[in-house]
């Protein structure tokens, strides 16, 4: 019953008090009598005159009216100088007497006389009146005594504004009542809109919302608008404001009143205006509004209203126009109630501009603005409850909307109190959890996540949302463990937050970063992981030493049984390794076949008995793969280390002893010890490397030229190699190999070929007169700088500035480079020989020789390697392979050349194959440029006795020796 009287009551007080309120109002409005009910006023004819120079008397402007047409309204034109005007006051009796009411608000003195006597009736002015005349309303009033027939009236009146003169005759008690119902609707307008002006604000406030501020501010200038067209601007909340400030006051508020109006359309409608357009409209209207502003402070009011009329014409206009298109295009609820309000507004504004500048009245009546200002008002009021309904039929439709995404999203949603049992979760999280409803009060978050984890989410809450943290679960069903990613922010006393399951993401990333630092194939450390162990370990003062452990011909396996079977066979190595040290060192492998293993914490002498035990473990045992078993050696270099040591000198500094193993026969494991001879000189060939990668050409470079002689014709040709050295910083001279291969090592060997072929060439330019019997110069090119195309461009470039001395060039390419890219090195050779240059190949029977590939090579000689010259006399297969190659040679119209000459007996031996050049320490050793240019052959430089003796038994019958070159036609000549 109770239940049945409070909806009772409820629905009383909602829909039936509401009803009966409005339906009171309504007739009331239509049959109640007005209280203070306005009428009887008789307008009079007036006459009117403008006293441009305010020197007329009352006597001389009585006069000049008596000429001046009638009228019922007489307007100023904005003129600031005296007005004077004449009625006849009509009879009303002998014993009521008649006021006459000049209602003109922009009157600012008044003085009238009786027109028959010239008797004074009395002055006024807005700060005081005397005699007849009395404020009224918002004009003045003249009391005249009662009498019968008319009686005239005279008076002087000045004005502000664009004002109108008019009269009105009233009996008293007429009069009172229009006056009653003057402050009437004065007070009914400004109780109303203060009201919901102060509605508006505080709700702006409480809501923060500043477009309800600037909208209680415009309702305010509404008012005082409203006001100004009434007449009783000149007060505010019943007091009275200062009448030489009035006209200020009043340009002020109709400058601030427009940028009230501009802005707040702007605000109600930015949305709108989107869609429609024409926001530059709006622009040109905002700068009026600041023009029309800046006018109002510092124009008087005669020049002030043609400006207001002008600026807000055109202001209204545009406005007007921009409220019919968003009727169009915007057609919701709230944009129209907002439109209507705007419209009233802006109508009632163009009408007061309209009469005051054209006297075109759109509305009449006295009562007319206070209609407008509060229609206006309450049209605005009901597109604020429309937007406010609006606005929470929005938040329903997205609590909606976010209540259903809270259900069905994937990632869970929770929210805890203060003691960590659950409040709410979506059913993502429920699922995640186990969770049931039944369980929020009982169990708490502890009971679903590692120890510490309240503790972690709380910290984690405290950062507010940005943070977050992963946790691991309890083990749930199965037994499995999960991880999920949390998120938390403390809201109104709990804790809200996100779950999300990463267990597989966290095992993925557990994974990349397993793969970051270790082979996929092995497992065992990548080359990122290696240098990440050995960088520990510089920082350990502990002492350590490093094993680089090399597979021999492991490349077999790949090729004649595929990379699988090879795959299998490093698999097996590094467990073997990983099993003897069983976890106490980092093993890792950093190519195909070569791995390196950290002794962390171990002296040299117990690493190398561990190396020799990993070389047993490593070769012992075959490795079956399948059904085939493969035996494989390993070698390895070990590198005693301490703490500071650099990660690539340390690999390198390995790598190196690791070679040196594999080079020697059976040793298998090569060991350098901190200041070892080996370890030193490794340590100076690093310094080399690193003052030659400086992508410069280092300081310390000087050429020396070692002759090559003719055995044909010793004492008839100057030829020679140009061979590098380095002068290092004490002063001892470094030999071409190591300068070589330390640029190779550190890619700066371009820079150096390029300085070698530019100072051969210069000096060669230089002193071509001094070398008269030179025929060629053999100029080493290193491998590197042949397969680099900036390299090649520029020595073609080089040889084009010093085309007339590149035919004495002879380049030396070595066998494997040569053979390494045919075409290019064909390429090469074609365009040295356009130049004039020489190609010789060096090295010649080192490495793999083909001679199916020998033939499409255009050398012009070869030189032989010097181990099969230097040991042919000791062994006969060297003297034969020296023969076959010189055979060679000369069958395909090559010239042989023999290095490495260094005694008298490889001499003859040469002489006897039929060797064409040779060149080595029997014949001279590497010469300064001056000793080249002072002498006249090759076999000028010989010293030994027995060497020079045989060069003498050459050149006995020089005229045969020519005879037999002729003749002999299978040998061509070096210089093409």
């Amino acid at each position: 019953m109770r239940a049945g009287i409070n909806r009772l009551l409820y629905a009383f007080s909602v829909y039936v008090v509401p009803m009966l309120i409005a339906a009171a109002t309504i007739a009331s409005l239509l049959w109640s009598p007005e209280r203070y009910e306005s009428s009887g006023s008789v307008p009079l004819a007036l006459r009117a005159i403008h006293d441009e120079n305010a020197t007329l008397a009352p006597a001389a402007a009585l006069k000049l009216l008596q000429q001046a047409p009638l009228t019922h309204r007489y307007s100023t034109r904005l003129a600031e100088t005296p007005i004077w005007f004449s009625f006849d006051a009509p009879s009303t009796g002998p014993a009521r007497p008649v006021f006459i009411e000049l209602p003109s608000r922009h009157a600012q003195t008044l003085t009238c006389w009786n027109a028959a006597t010239l008797t004074a009736l009395g002055t006024a002015s807005r700060v005081s009146t005397s005699g007849r005349i009395n404020p009224v309303k918002a004009g003045f009033s003249i009391q005249l005594d009662p009498f019968s027939g008319t009686q005239p009236v005279l008076c002087r009146g000045t004005f502000s504004g664009p004002a109108y003169i008019n009269a009105l005759a009233w009996n008293q008690q007429s009069l009172a009542v229009s006056a009653l119902h003057f402050e009437e609707s004065a007070a009914l307008i400004t109780g109303g809109l203060l009201t919901l002006a102060v509605f508006v604000f505080v709700t702006a406030l409480i809501n923060r919302e500043m477009t309800y501020v600037i909208f209680a501010a415009w309702l305010v200038g509404n008012l005082r608008l409203c006001a100004n067209a009434l007449g009783w601007d000149t007060e505010w909340l019943g007091r009275a404001l200062a009448p030489e400030a009035m006209q200020m006051v009043r340009q002020v508020t109709f400058g601030v009143y427009y940028l009230l109006t501009v802005a707040l359309f702007g605000q109600l409608f930015r949305r709108e205006l989107k869609r429609v357009g024409y926001r530059w409209a709006l622009g040109i209207v905002q700068y009026n509004g600041v023009l029309m502003l800046l006018a109002s402070l510092t124009l008087s009011y005669a020049h002030f209203i043609p400006v207001l009329w002008v600026l807000s014409s055109f202001g209204m206009g545009v406005l007007i126009f921009l409220l019919v298109r968003l009727v169009w295009l915007a057609r919701s609820r709230t944009v129209l109630w907002y439109v209507a309000s705007m419209a009233v507004v802006l109508f009632a504004t163009l009408s007061e501009v309209f009469g005051a500048a054209f006297g075109i009245k759109l509305l009449f009546g006295g009562v007319n603005p206070v209609i407008t200002a509060l229609s206006s008002s309450m049209m605005a009021a009901f597109a604020i409850a429309e937007q406010v309904r609006a606005e929470r039929e929005r938040r329903r439709q997205m609590q909606t909307e976010l209540r259903n995404a809270y259900e069905v999203t994937p990632i869970g949603l929770f929210t805890l109190d203060g003691n960590g049992n659950f409040v709410r979760a979506n059913p993502a999280l429920r699922t995640m959890l186990d969770l049931r409803r039944a369980d929020y009060r009982v169990r708490g978050w502890n009971d679903y996540f590692e120890p510490g984890a309240w503790d972690a989410l709380q910290a984690l809450a405290a950062k507010g949302s940005d943070g977050e943290l992963e946790l691991d679960g309890v083990a749930g069903k199965g037994g499995r463990q999960r991880r999920f990613l949390l998120k938390a922010t403390r809201s109104n006393g709990w804790i809200e937050g996100s779950l999300q399951d990463v267990t597989e993401r966290a095992k993925a990333i557990e994974q990349l970063h397993f793969l970051a630092e270790h082979d996929p194939l092995t497992g065992s450390l990548n080359r990122r992981g290696v240098e990440k162990a050995i960088v520990a370990q510089t920082s350990d003062p502990q002492p350590w030493a490093l094993a680089y452990i090399d597979l021999d011909r492991f490349k077999l396996i790949n090729d004649l049984f595929g990379h699988r079977a090879g795959d299998e066979v490093l698999k097996q190595v590094a467990a073997r390794t990983r099993t003897l040290f069983e976890d106490r060192y980092p093993v890792g492998r950093i190519g195909g076949d070569e791995f390196v293993c950290v002794m962390s914490n171990t002296q040299i002498d117990d690493a190398i008995e561990q190396c020799h035990e990993l070389i047993t473990v490593l070769s012992a045992a075959p490795y079956q793969v399948g059904r085939r078993s493969f035996q494989v050696k390993a070698s390895i270099g070990l590198v005693e280390c301490s703490a500071g040591a650099r990660v690539q000198d340390t690999l390198s500094n390995a790598d190196r002893a690791c070679r040196e193993a594999k080079r020697v026969a059976h040793a298998r494991l090569v060991t350098y010890r901190k200041g070892s001879a080996a370890f030193e000189e490794r340590a100076k060939e690093r310094m080399l490397v690193e003052s030659l990668g400086q992508n410069r050409v280092p300081a310390g470079l000087f050429l020396v030229m070692q002759p090559i002689m003719s055995l044909s014709a010793p004492t008839a040709s100057l030829n020679f190699e140009v061979l590098l050295r380095m002068r290092a910083q004490d002063g001892s001279t470094l030999p071409a190999g190591k300068v070589v291969v330390a640029a190779e090592e550190s890619g700066n060997i371009a820079a150096i070929d390029r300085w070698v072929l530019t100072t051969v060439l210069e000096w060669v330019d230089a002193n071509r007169a001094a070398l008269p019997n030179t025929r060629f110069i053999c100029v080493n090119l290193s491998g590197g700088s042949l397969n680099d195309e900036q390299f090649v461009n520029d020595i073609f470039s080089l040889f084009s500035r010093y085309r007339s001395v590149v035919h004495y060039l002879c380049f030396e390419i070595t066998e494997s480079v040569a053979l390494h890219d045919l075409e290019n090195t064909q390429r090469f050779i074609a365009r040295v020989h356009e130049m004039g240059g020489k190609i010789a190949l060096d090295d010649f029977g080192a490495g793999y020789t083909s001679f199916r590939y020998l033939k499409d090579l255009s050398a012009d000689a070869l030189k032989i390697d010097g181990e099969f010259i230097r040991t042919m006399c000791a062994h006969p297969a060297d003297t034969a392979i020296v023969e076959a190659i010189v055979a060679l040679a000369r069958n395909l119209g090559m010239r042989s050349i023999a290095e490495w000459v260094e005694d008298i007996d490889t001499l003859r031996a040469l002489k006897e194959i039929g060797v064409d050049y040779v060149q080595g320490f029997a014949i001279a050793k590497p010469q300064e440029s001056a000793a080249i240019l002072a002498a006249s052959s090759a076999a000028s430089f010989v010293m030994d006795p027995e060497v020079l003796k045989f060069v003498e038994s050459l050149t006995t019958s020089e005229e045969a020796l020519q005879v037999w070159k002729m003749g002999k036609k299978s040998s061509v000549p070096l210089v093409r």
